[in-house]
């Protein structure tokens, strides 16, 4: 017993009559094919339905697990509260997929209710499910602020959790489409907007999930999607299964747009484990990383291994270059995930006998002890990008004309406060803006008088 199959779906309130009244006729289209997905569930009788929904509990580095026996919820909100339902949740379904979690290293569990009450993106979904079928139970995951390969991670471990306790489930992936598909929608149009629902509407009808991966950020941001992150989850549930798929329907009438897709699992195809597909496939598209050939780095990511893997603070190689044990320099240990910054330690000044122990310290610091992060998992090893930046002697200045935000970067102090900001940033196009990033980060007023301004000179390694 294992995944049976899963549905796409999307979540608007209005669709409901209760809701509606009367407007859920301009959408019967996207009704129709809930019926069908519905009675698809049917057909496949699950013991355990797992909806992933955007409006669940979501945090940036943590997927929410809702716990307890049961919950109820209605749609009071939106003007209908006798619309009423509850739900009964498997317990001991979560239990085990929060231990598999754990045991991954994966941040996914219970932790962090904040409102035990059905959202609607999970409400929805179920007036149809109800309809047709009611003998499930139910789990009830929210998303979060981490990249779409570790969501599509996430429905991985839940499939896997469906076959350790032999269990029959149906996953659906709850979100509508682009919110900018017509001026007089709710959030005007982008052209974005009918991008998206082309491109994910193609993708999704023929279940090639590899490419969900492939959605750049800003461009979901521009087309302000909602559900593309629920379909990473559901599609990951799918890895390494033939499915049969039939896109049923697609509507945008009011600016919004709603997309149903079906898939009923036929069997196991191991040319479909998609992931590692899109792992080999971007490894393939980047080439081989200059960053596995820079002894700075290469050191920097030995330490950030060791110590999330084994633990210890690691000890230092034998075999480094004369010059990373001969010279002392102050150092700065960056770390990127899927472009987005992971933490980032460093020193102004040496502080260690030799620029190899600084970069250790500092990559440990970076991965472990960045206050703006949550330390590094031993499942994002693979993923890290990590640079190394060597900073030349402070230099005493004058004024902002003596930066050049390309070559330099800038410390400014007063007192006890100091902000630095490296240089060569993205973003940062003039030295008026470097200095005053600068003296945000040190907590320094921008008109404040006395300010020491100093430059120095970076070696970047990558």
């Amino acid at each position: 017993m294992s995944v049976a199959g899963a549905i796409m779906v999307p979540h608007p309130p209005i669709i409901l009559p209760e809701v509606g009244k009367g407007e859920e006729r301009k959408i019967s289209a996207t009704a129709g094919a809930y019926d069908r997905a519905a009675d698809l569930i049917r057909e496949l009788g699950p013991e355990t339905i797992v909806v992933i929904s955007p409006h669940s509990a979501m945090y940036y580095d943590y997927f929410h697990i809702s716990p307890g026996d049961a919950a109820e919820g209605d749609m009071g909100r939106f003007g209908a509260p006798d619309v009423r339902m509850r739900a009964e949740y498997d317990r001991k379904f979560v239990n085990e997929l929060s231990d598999l979690a754990e045991k991954n290293g994966f941040p996914a569990g219970t932790l962090g209710e904040r409102d035990g009450e059905l959202d609607h993106g999970t409400m929805v979904p179920l007036f149809y499910v109800n309809r047709h079928y009611r003998e499930y139970r139910l789990v009830r995951i929210g998303l979060s602020g981490l990249p779409l390969a570790d969501h599509y991670r996430l429905g991985q471990l839940i499939r896997e959790t469906s076959e350790q306790l032999g269990r029959r489930i149906v996953v659906i992936g709850s979100g509508d489409l682009s919110h900018r598909l017509l001026k007089e929608g709710p959030y005007g149009f982008a052209e974005e907007g009918p991008e998206y629902d082309s491109r994910i509407m193609d993708v999704m009808g023929r279940a090639a999930f590899d490419e969900l991966l492939d959605f750049d950020g800003d461009f979901c941001s521009r087309a302000a999607e909602c559900g593309h992150r629920s379909f990473c989850v559901m599609a990951g549930a799918l890895d390494g299964k033939t499915v049969k798929t039939e896109r049923l329907s697609h509507e945008g009438t009011f600016g919004v747009g709603y997309g149903v897709c079906t898939y009923r699992v036929t069997g196991d195809d191991m040319e479909r484990k998609m992931l590692d597909k899109w792992k080999t496939r971007q490894k393939r598209e980047q080439g081989p990383k200059p960053l596995d050939d820079d002894p700075f780095v290469r050191l920097a990511r030995y330490a950030v291994t060791v110590q999330i893997n084994e633990g210890v603070k690691p000890e230092l190689p034998e075999g480094l270059p004369d010059e990373m044990l001969n010279r002392r320099a102050g150092v700065f240990v960056s770390i990127h995930r899927s472009g987005q910054l992971r933490g980032c330690i460093g020193t102004i000044l040496p502080t260690r006998r030799c620029i190899a122990e600084e970069i250790m310290e500092n990559a440990v610091s970076a991965a472990t002890r960045d206050p703006r992060f949550p330390a590094v998992r031993a499942y994002e090893l693979d993923s890290l990008e990590i640079s190394v930046d060597e900073l030349s002697a402070p230099e005493r200045i004058r004024s902002v004309s003596e930066l050049d935000v390309r070559r330099y970067g800038v410390i400014v102090s007063k007192g006890l406060r100091k902000g630095l900001l490296l240089p060569n940033l993205e973003g940062v196009d003039t030295a008026e803006e470097q200095v005053s990033i600068a003296m945000r980060k040190a907590g320094i007023p921008d008109q404040e008088d006395g300010v020491l301004m100093e430059r120095f000179e970076v070696v970047r390694h990558v």
